[in-house]
This record gives structure tokens, sequence and C-alpha cells, in this order.
């Protein structure tokens, strides 16, 4: 006897595994940089590796977390029709919520640029285009990360990808979420721009 939802189940826990391997917590780790939840601002992404001096961990990590959610939704895209939506989304959870951590991971910009490139590179470029220019523009890390979140969607509907806006409107306002304390020091001006001196 078959079972019809085996395989879609599979997808899901596959993307989720993947998405919830803490890379810079390891790379951290295996370099006698410390544990990265107890520097700077605790978060396991890519922008707090910097915060260790390490900008060589801090790119390997950035590609790491980018890379496993673009590689959830090929690995999704192969096994069943549709996949690959599905994978990288919990690809993007298993990142923002591991469960190793107690569900408590990482801001989710990096998988996500993965994501939305592995689903349609085109909103991708525009994806790293716009995290890239609104990082330089305005030296917050914050603010490049949902600038870019947000065009994903945006971009993906003026590119007539409708079937792909539901499932990355949807990260993007978990993105969001998880940058809410980011939002309230935006609005209190003690936010921290990259490259600023440390206290």
């Amino acid at each position: 006897m078959t079972l019809p939802w085996l395989l879609p189940l599979l997808v899901l826990a596959l993307g989720y595994l993947l998405g919830s391997i803490p890379f810079g917590l390891v790379l951290t780790r295996l370099t006698g940089a410390g544990d990265l939840r107890q520097i700077g601002s605790g978060n396991i992404g890519a922008t707090n590796v910097l915060r260790t001096g390490r900008k060589g961990l801090a790119a390997a990590t950035l590609l790491l977390d980018l890379l496993k959610g673009a590689v959830a939704v090929l690995i999704g895209a192969a096994l069943i029709e549709g996949g690959g939506p599905m994978a990288g989304a919990m690809a993007f959870i298993g990142h923002c919520y591991p469960v190793w951590l107690r569900f408590a991971g990482g801001k989710g910009v990096a998988t996500m640029m993965g994501v939305v490139t592995a689903l349609h590179w085109p909103a991708g470029c525009i994806f790293a285009a716009v995290w890239l220019a609104a990082l330089f523009g305005t030296r917050w890390s914050s603010v490049g990360g949902m600038a870019a979140a947000v065009s994903a969607p945006i971009a993906l509907w003026f590119m007539g990808r409708i079937d792909l806006v539901p499932v990355t409107l949807a990260l993007t306002l978990i993105l969001l979420w998880r940058h809410r304390a980011n939002i309230a020091r935006l609005m209190q001006g003690t936010e921290p721009k990259i490259g600023a001196a440390k206290e």
C-alpha cells in the first residue's frame, strides 16, 4: 500500500533539518571563536559572526546559510512536483527556529536569499541587489535584510511568478517578525551600524 503523504512529509522534514544546521555556531566553535550565542546580539547569523572580528568566518556563514536554502529547494523539486517551495520554506523555518537550539535561531536573511534564488534566479538577483544597496547605503544590516525580503514577493509579482508570491510573502512576514527588536532599536535610534566602534 502506497502512502501518498509520505514523500511530501519527507520533503518537509529534509528541508527543515537542512535549514536547522547552525553553521555560524558550528564554524565559530570549530575555530575557537567561542559560543556565538554569548557574543554581540547572540544571533547565530553572519552579521553576529562578523562581530567576532573574523571576516572570513562571517563570509563562510553567509554562503553556507544561503546554500542550505538553495539546496533544500533543489532537493524538494527533485523529489516531488511543487516540492521546491515547500522544502525552501521549511529550510527557512529551520534556520529561524532550529530544534537543536531550543528554537532560537537566526533572522533568516541569507537563507531566504538562497531560497528565492533557487526558486527564481532573477528575483534572487534583485534580492541581492536590494540587500547590498540598503546595507551599504544605511550601514544597518537589519535594514538591508528587511528591504531585500520585502523586495522578493514584489519582484516575483511583477515578473509574473504569482505562484511564488504567497510563500515568499509568508517568509517575508516571518523575517520581519524576527527583526522586531531591530525595528524597535531603529525607531529609538540605537540600532548599531556595521563597522561601528565596539563598546
